[in-house]
């Protein structure tokens, strides 16, 4: 499990500042801030964030908008449109970028954490990257990663680290290559149809990542190191699927 890792764009120091604080508060990984829109694309660049706060008006040729422009059309990552009194023409511009959610000055840690939560569900469900990507009403799907919900707080899970899926009742119970365990809102059925090819079905309560398959037996596979049931029909196809005679 990662935290979710947030870069912010402001060329006002204190509030930037400010904003990097209530995310460490809230539990997220900030990286270093800056200031404009070549400082923003180098650190995308390098440092891979999962979420953008840009505050609208920057100092330099090119503002907020130009880089959510950029954004969007390169990197497909969520951010935030972080704005004070803007003019009628700045207004216009930010609408047409269509930003999965905005932050308005002076905010509170309440209005910061409503931001990140809607900008990853708008993002999620508007994307055409991640379209139909909600897991359920607590997480989403961006990309690689499931960003599930937890105590008011997102973490994200990356599909390589997952060893298996096994279902609890009304919850699925996410199991990782570091032995953490995570639970999300759905059944296995829907959860099972957000998940890359490499996963495999072999009971009706199980999935697992066949990245990790250690070993197959009547009853059981075993996967990074652990057992998991394995019904008949799904063992004879699993055997032809890795090529097992």
């Amino acid at each position: 499990m990662d935290k979710v890792k947030i870069l912010v764009v402001e060329d006002e120091i204190i509030i930037a500042d400010d904003i990097c604080d209530i995310l460490s508060e809230l539990g997220y990984e900030t990286l270093e801030p800056v200031i404009n829109y070549s400082e923003a694309i180098e650190a995308i660049e390098k440092h891979k964030p999962d979420l953008a706060i840009l505050d609208i008006q920057l100092a330099g040729s090119k503002d907020g908008i130009d880089l959510a422009w950029k954004i969007k059309e390169d990197y497909q990552l969520p951010y935030i449109f972080l704005t004070s009194n803007a003019d009628p023409a700045t207004v216009e511009r930010a609408k047409k970028v269509n930003p999965p959610a905005y932050l308005v000055k002076p905010f509170n840690k309440d209005d910061l954490y409503t931001s990140i939560e809607t900008a990853l569900y708008n993002y999620s469900t508007n994307s055409v990257f991640t379209k139909s990507a909600v897991a359920n009403n607590n997480d989403v799907i961006i990309k690689d990663a499931f960003f599930i919900k937890n105590n008011h707080l997102f973490h994200k899970v990356k599909f390589t680290d997952i060893t298996y899926v096994k279902a609890e009742h009304v919850y699925v119970e996410i199991c990782t290559n570091s032995n953490k365990k995570h639970l999300s809102r759905c059944s296995l059925k829907d959860f099972s149809g957000k998940l890359p090819s490499n996963f495999y079905r072999t009971h009706r309560s199980y999935i697992i990542n066949l990245d990790y398959l250690d070993s197959i037996n009547f009853l059981n596979v075993t996967v990074n190191g652990k057992d998991v049931p394995i019904g008949k029909k799904y063992r004879d196809d699993l055997l032809k699927r890795v090529n097992v005679e």
